[in-house]
């Protein structure tokens, strides 16, 4: 395959700045403050924890299923983007159900839908970038991937921040900018990536047989096994960093008392993000010259410092501080741990293995909401102690620290294939 130009890297990766924008923004920050608002004071967390674990429950099942299912895709304008630009189109709908329904069970209705369309474009759009660049350049191009993924959640976190009432129940403007940023982003890779056709008959038809398509789904998890143990080290990873992330507003507000946490949590979680970005780009450089193992393995030990750090933080100074070292961390991890992922996909089913790395992803995110109910309880068991808030910054330590020790512990077969990777 020959060098891929610079100006597709980008183009394949601004969908990621409108996906990232849009999650984000509605994890972070526009679920946390509208529920406040149709729930008892002292369930937040749990109402919180069991909503967006049902959701992200829904987009574990949807983006493998996806990608896979574009492996196969037959059109004249390629695999990935007829299944990407679908789900794009059903995201307004339900977007639109989440910034105007003024109730719990529409707002439910909502965020799930949102969930299962969003989750259709997402399995492709992992595939795009193997399917068009060389394995030499995989560093940088996950580097820019995190760039513009991270891009999308700073931008969320400074803008919806600030635009988003504390007594909201319709955040329609938070919603209608998510909505223009995911719409800006999806033309750009939709409009300027070449994808060549994927056509298996004389007709070209944009479909995939029942044969083909159970075929495609299937998945032989002994057949690919330092693969497995990479997406096993990623979901223990996540599941700590996801718990901090979802609950980081409730911390907030209720810790530091801040008069405004919607914005207070923006501005932390950017400061975070400003830190994960510069090292993501650096690190792809640096993993394409020194070795992606080798930056994951610092990544997972900053983050471990970052979550202990964050143990002591008691006033915005010291919590941004703090969250920067976390945000440092994170930066290695996802970028030397998504080309890791990008060389050990096998390169004949990589829309559906990438999209199967989603087992880790979106499945640490919905196991970490269950902290949820966990942290009411030690919160209320100890009033004024906080305990629920501590306990997310010691897990996502250990959490950490475990992920790297299980790399490590690697059989005789998962240390060829490892051997064998930069």
């Amino acid at each position: 395959m020959k060098r891929t130009p610079l100006g597709e890297i980008i183009s394949l990766n601004a969908y990621w700045v409108g996906l990232s924008f849009m999650w984000n923004s509605l994890h972070a920050l526009v679920l946390p403050v509208v529920l406040l608002n149709m729930i008892p004071e002292t369930q937040k967390n749990t109402y919180l924890g069991i909503l967006t674990f049902a959701g992200l429950l829904v987009a574990t099942v949807v983006q493998p299923v996806s990608g896979a299912i574009s492996d196969r895709w037959t059109s004249r304008w390629g695999r990935r983007r007829p299944l990407i630009l679908m789900g794009t189109v059903f995201d307004f709908i339900f977007l639109a159900i989440v910034g105007w329904a003024g109730g719990l069970v529409w707002l439910a209705i909502g965020y799930i839908g949102l969930q299962i369309s969003s989750n259709t474009a997402h399995g492709p759009l992992q595939g795009l970038l193997p399917d068009r660049v060389p394995q030499e350049q995989l560093g940088v191009a996950s580097g820019f991937k995190n760039l513009f993924d991270m891009g999308g959640l700073v931008i969320a976190l400074l803008l919806v921040g600030r635009i988003l009432p504390p007594d909201s129940r319709q955040p329609v403007a938070a919603v209608g900018l998510m909505a223009l940023v995911l719409l800006v982003g999806a033309v750009i890779t939709l409009g300027w990536v070449r994808e060549p056709p994927a056509i298996s008959s004389p007709l070209g038809t944009a479909r995939a047989s029942t044969a083909s398509l159970f075929d495609s789904l299937r998945v032989n998890v002994r057949a690919h096994p330092a693969f497995w143990r990479l997406v096993t080290s990623r979901a223990i990873y996540l599941l700590g960093i996801y718990g901090i992330q979802a609950f980081a507003l409730y911390y907030v507000r209720d810790v530091l008392k801040a008069a405004n946490p919607a914005q207070l949590t923006g501005d932390l979680l950017a400061s975070l993000t400003i830190a994960l970005m510069a090292f993501a780009v650096v690190g792809g450089w640096l993993s394409d010259r020194v070795g992606h193992k080798r930056l994951l393995v610092v990544g997972h030990l900053l983050s471990a410092v970052g979550c202990v750090l964050l143990l002591f933080a008691r006033t915005p100074g010291t919590l941004l501080a703090f969250g920067s070292v976390l945000g440092a961390g994170i930066g290695l991890f996802i970028t030397a741990n998504w080309a890791l992922a990008n060389l050990l996909a096998p390169a004949a089913e990589v829309g559906k293995y990438m999209g199967l790395t989603n087992l880790a992803t979106a499945g640490s995110g919905a196991l970490g909401r269950l902290e949820g109910p966990l942290i009411d309880a030690l919160n209320n068991a100890y009033p004024g102690v906080f305990a629920g808030y501590l306990m997310l910054f010691i897990l996502g330590a250990v959490c950490a620290v475990v992920s790297v020790a299980v790399l490590a512990n690697r059989d005789g077969h998962e240390q060829a294939a490892f051997r064998s990777l930069p």
